[in-house]
Formats: structure tokens, C-alpha cells, sequence
């Protein structure tokens, strides 16, 4: 598969963005297990224009995560064009690998982000959506790619038109996630609309497929069933980052790999916070690690009063030391697999 001159293997693994989640030592874990390619938090083009501190530093990439793409949002064009040309200058201006492509993120549900037009918010103007990707592609050099959505709700899933479009338009990948923006992420993922954006004779593009990725067994039904060219998986890696890696096994064995051990989790968290605060120093990496940390250990019995611990020590070596004291207790115990905090 390739997004311009980016060559990735047959049947790529994305991990989608996530605010809050897809910090610079969360993609680490998720490249050593395995994704083809990562997402920067998404940005917000408003935040990068004004050289908001926080905006800046999501721009900061690191040359093990190429090929690596920096996401950003809004809904005006010339405040999208100005951030589309701060991301592809990303090393310059923040340090770092930079950007491999440029993403635009015309998905998000939340209202914080679509009550403004943005995000999924766009889907109701799709004439501008189109518009603003055509400026966004003539202001850059790199690939840039969308993500969206089916439609605004069920009376306007416009995506097969739309994907034509945003084709036309000059992007090199669409990720489509199958939901409109009103089901947020409510009831189940309609594939079927993504794979007919896939069979449209008129599409030349690769076609990533996102929603409700959550095993091996649904990563091979995308690809089989609805021929995209690669899946995103996003809220099935919190707390569950190797699913990447179960997924690559199945595709290429027909296999289903052991479940991860409690103390194989452990020696994992304890990397991943070391990871963060390398990242962002003591204070900070740790209080963005607490939503990952009791996460690689949901489903253990009796858990209740350690994961209290998990989400609120503030000395790292105390967190170390509780997570050797789940390692010792329930190291042998056959964990389920972690279950993201939204539920899959």
C-alpha cells in the first residue's frame, strides 16, 4: 500500500489519533508491537496560528515512529492552511522527525469540537470540507489525508459522494470511521458504507477503515469482507497497545496468540511510564500516565484499592513498587484482555 511516496506493507495496521491518549510514549509502545503507522494527537489549527505551547508541542515526532503523520483541525480555511504549513515545517519549528504526511481531521464527534464547525461538525458543510481540503493540498508538499465520518446522522450519510470529492480534491488516503457524527460512538460500526467507497470504480486512493477493530478475528473481516486497504484501531489500544501485534499474528498464521501475562503487563507499564516521564518530566508524566495505568490491568479481581494507587501516587517509585506488588500477587492469575475505558 502506499499514501503517495510512503510504502507501507500489505494490509497496514494505523493507530488512529486520540487526544490525550496518543502522546509521543504512547506511540512508542504501539510501534514496538507493531503499527505501520501513527498519528500525532490532533492539533488544532487555531492553537498553532496563535502559538499556543500545548499546540506546538504535539507537532514534536521522532524518527523511530516514521512514517508518522500530524494531524490537524478547525474550520477555517486560512487558519487550516497556515497550521497545514506549520506541521509540514514541524521539525523546524518543534524539533524532532516532523511530519511524513498531513492528516486532516474531519471526525471527531465531540462537541466541544464539531458545535464549531470542526471536526465531524464539517460533515453539515461539505462543500467547504471540500474547499478547505483543496487548499490544505495546495499549500503543501507532503500527502495529505481525511478523516471523517458516514455523515452528520442517518438522514445524510453522504460518504460515498463525499469520498469522490476529497478525492478529487487531491488527498492520498481516506479513513473512513463507520458512524455518523450523531451516534458519537454509540451502537456498532456500519462497514458496509466503507466498503462501498471501496468498490467505487472511480476510487484510486487506499481506503482505511476505522470502527470497532477490537480482535483479530474483526481486523480480518475488514480486510476479507469489505476490502480496505488498511484498518485504523483507536479506542481498542487503551490499555491494550499489543493488540497491533495480535492482529499482524492472526493475519499472517490464521493464529490467536496467548493473552498477555499480569506480569508481562507489568514489565510493559513500567516501560511505558519510565517512557512518559522521560517525555514530559516526573509531574507530568506521571499524571498523563493515569489513565493508561489502571488500563493494562482492568478485569483483575480484587483490584479495586490498587488501582486507587494507580491513579493517584505522584512518586514514581512508589508506582514502580505497586506495580511489582501486582506483579507478585497476580502474576499467574489468567487476566482477561484489557478493556478499553469506553467499553470494547
Amino acid at each position: 500500500m502506499k499514501i503517495g511516496d510512503i510504502e507501507l506493507r500489505d494490509r497496514p495496521l494505523f493507530l488512529a489519533p486520540m487526544e490525550d491518549v496518543t502522546d509521543a510514549s504512547f506511540r512508542a509502545i504501539c510501534k514496538e508491537f507493531g503499527a505501520d503507522m501513527m498519528y500525532t494527537e490532533f492539533v488544532s489549527s487555531d492553537g498553532l496560528i496563535r502559538d499556543a505551547k500545548k499546540a506546538i508541542a504535539k507537532l514534536k515526532t521522532y524518527d523511530y515512529e516514521a512514517p508518522v503523520g500530524i494531524q490537524i483541525y478547525g474550520s477555517i480555511p486560512e487558519a487550516m492552511v497556515e497550521a497545514a504549513r506549520m506541521a509540514e515545517n514541524a521539525a523546524e519549528i518543534a524539533g524532532g522527525h516532523g511530519a511524513d504526511l498531513i492528516d486532516i481531521n474531519f471526525g471527531c464527534p465531540v462537541n466541544k469540537i464539531a458545535r464549531r464547525g470542526a471536526g465531524s461538525g464539517m460533515m453539515k458543510e461539505p462543500d467547504k470540507m471540500v474547499e478547505i481540503t483543496r487548499m490544505v493540498v495546495d499549500a503543501v508538499r507532503l500527502p495529505v489525508t481525511v478523516k471523517t465520518r458516514l455523515g452528520w446522522d442517518e438522514d445524510s450519510k453522504i460518504i460515498v459522494e463525499l469520498a469522490e470529492r476529497l478525492q478529487d480534491a487531491g488527498i492520498k488516503a481516506l479513513t473512513i470511521h463507520g458512524r455518523t457524527r450523531s451516534q458519537m460512538y454509540t451502537g456498532e460500526a456500519d462497514w458496509t458504507l466503507i466498503g462501498k467507497v471501496r468498490e467505487n470504480p472511480r476510487m484510486h486512493i487506499p481506503i482505511i477503515g476505522n470502527g470497532d477493530i477490537n480482535s483479530p478475528e474483526k481486523a480480518k473481516e475488514a480486510f476479507d469482507r469489505y476490502g480496505v486497504d488498511g484498518i485504523m484501531i483507536g479506542r481498542a489500544t487503551y490499555g491494550h497497545p499489543w493488540i497491533f501485534r495480535e492482529i499482524r499474528h492472526y493475519l499472517d498464521t490464521g493464529e490467536t496468540m496467548p493473552p498477555m501475562s499480569v506480569t508481562e503487563r507489568v514489565a510493559l507499564a513500567k516501560r511505558h511510564l519510565a517512557t512518559s516521564i522521560s517525555f514530559k518530566g516526573e509531574k507530568v508524566g506521571i499524571l498523563e500516565m493515569r489513565r493508561h495505568l489502571s488500563c493494562y490491568f482492568k478485569g483483575l479481581p480484587d483490584f479495586k484499592e490498587t488501582r486507587l494507587k494507580l491513579v493517584t501516587l505522584n512518586d514514581p517509585q512508589e508506582l514502580y513498587d505497586t506495580l511489582d506488588r501486582i506483579a507478585d500477587r497476580w502474576g499467574e492469575t489468567q487476566a482477561p484482555e484489557a478493556v478499553s475505558v469506553y467499553g470494547i
